[in-house]
């Protein structure tokens, strides 16, 4: 359970691209849905440009996933984890001029072991060279 911060002006659009565009929980659940993650037992619910996440998730790596599916929207700021869970995710924020290789040798001690940091990230990410400045990143472990 945590705050974690995000790039508030980076990330997918869904509100409209406005500067004043408000984050809307129906459109981050249809998120979710579009990604084709299982959010079942968790509930998403918003105050301005910070998200709660709460509820039961279905596994561990499920709800690192819906954290970073909802926080990685332009217009969130922030994304509490209100679920309880026996682990801490571990995230990394892509900065810029990195690479999943150059990400995996800082995290996991392996720039070969970038795939892993791709499947972990799937469906939020479509390809290996797909990142961007700004956007969270889940850091598989062990």
């Amino acid at each position: 359970m945590g705050l974690w911060s995000f790039v508030k002006g980076s990330g997918k659009k869904l509100f409209g691209g406005a500067d004043d565009a408000q984050v809307d929980g129906a459109a981050l659940q249809d998120e979710i849905k579009e990604l084709g993650l299982d959010a079942s037992g968790m509930e998403i619910s918003v105050d301005g440009d910070k998200v709660t996440v709460s509820g039961e998730a279905v596994s561990q790596e499920m709800k690192e996933k819906v954290i970073l599916a909802v926080g990685n929207v332009e217009g969130v700021a922030a994304v509490e984890d209100a679920v309880p869970s026996a682990a801490e995710p571990v995230f990394h924020t892509v900065e810029k001029g990195d690479t999943l290789w150059a990400i995996s040798s800082k995290t996991l001690g392996n720039g070969a072991r970038y795939e892993e940091i791709f499947e972990a990230n799937k469906p939020m990410l479509s390809h290996p060279d797909k990142i961007y400045p700004g956007q969270m990143l889940r850091i598989p472990q062990a």
